[in-house]
């Protein structure tokens, strides 16, 4: 789908989409869980004398501004064994997110910080021949406006559309004042959750002059073939194509076996957008390294099987995958058409 505005910045990506598929990096998540950090860790010296509850240990986008080397050496990992795409560490940094660890006031710094990791991360690898990018990660926060988080009142809601669209204006601006390349809207539950993203990037656009590619990635969160709001992938599809986003696809859920049908739907409807896909690795299996039951190996396969069918531009990894991971994915999609659209 041609974009409505020339890029202002990654004019090089859509074109490379047609001609090679692209690698997107796996799990920070994973990475940063294999590290065995404490509270003290996570808080670092800065955040030291904050109150002992909350608690700060999971709050990945914290270390942002505690453990900044580790967050851009996890970038590097990736982008040694070849991924095209990092993602910054932002999937809950939004003033929502935060709001549960009672640091709603430090979203945007967050958003900044992680932008500038990745984007010093990708400078350090990228070449003439083999350019690098940042690709800023907006997730779609604990909260829904399309489900009632109350059995017995259907209509009560927790959150509403202009209160989404300014939590997300606030973590675009961010991830752009830092440097960011691209926006990538994933794991998308809800759409009116995702319209509020679209809403708030597309007015950042028009207020800032810039205009980045955006990707679009919804997650189908069982065996019916529907996200969580109840949407069909087709369905999913027509209610974001407004937005004309550089690649739509899917991401997280149920792993690359499960999602095959999901996918092919998709590339179906979606017939002049290229396509993304980045699973878990398989199914969570708490007796594994990583978490999850898939190794290397076979996840390569089944993403390789995907680019063998001509369904994907874009392949990477989420929960659970590592730079193992991406690497043996790279070698399954190395020399293999993208998908045309």
């Amino acid at each position: 789908m041609r974009e409505a505005h020339p890029y202002s910045r990654a004019q090089a990506l859509p074109a490379l989409l047609r001609q090679r598929i692209v690698l997107l990096d796996g799990a920070m998540g994973t990475m940063i869980q294999s590290k065995g950090m404490d509270e003290a860790m996570y808080r670092g010296d800065r955040f030291s004398d904050l109150p002992p509850d909350p608690a700060q240990r999971g709050n990945n986008e914290l270390l942002n501004l505690t453990q900044p080397q580790l967050i851009q050496g996890i970038h590097e990992a990736y982008l040694e064994v070849g991924c095209d795409i990092v993602e910054t560490n932002t999937f809950g940094a939004t003033c929502i997110a935060q709001s549960d660890y009672g640091l709603a006031h430090l979203a945007r710094e967050m958003n900044r910080e992680a932008a500038r990791l990745a984007r010093q991360a990708c400078d350090r690898f990228s070449t003439p021949e083999h350019p690098r990018w940042a690709a800023g990660a907006i997730g779609p926060t604990p909260k829904t406006a399309s489900i009632s988080p109350d059995v017995n009142d259907p209509g009560a809601r927790n959150i509403d559309f202009e209160t989404l669209q300014r939590a997300y204006r606030e973590q675009v601006e961010g991830l752009v004042e830092g440097g960011v390349d691209l926006l990538l809207v994933e794991t998308i539950f809800d759409t009116l959750n995702a319209k509020a993203a679209i809403f708030a990037i597309e007015s950042y656009f028009e207020d800032s002059g810039e205009r980045l590619p955006l990707i679009l990635s919804g997650t189908v969160t069982d065996a019916s073939g529907r996200v969580l709001s109840g949407q069909t992938v087709s369905a999913f599809w027509h209610s974001i194509r407004h937005a004309k986003p550089m690649a739509v696809g899917l991401n997280c859920a149920m792993g690359a076996a499960l999602m095959r049908p999901y996918l092919a739907e998709l590339a179906s409807v979606a017939s002049d957008t290229p396509i993304s896909c980045y699973p878990n690795a398989g199914l969570p299996n708490p007796m594994s390294e990583t978490g999850f039951d898939e190794t290397p190996e076979v996840t390569a396969r089944l993403l390789g099987e995907f680019a063998q069918l001509g369904l994907v531009n874009l392949v990477g990894g989420c929960c659970g995958t590592t730079p193992a991971h991406l690497a043996a994915v790279r070698s399954a999609i190395t020399d293999v058409a993208p998908r045309p659209y």
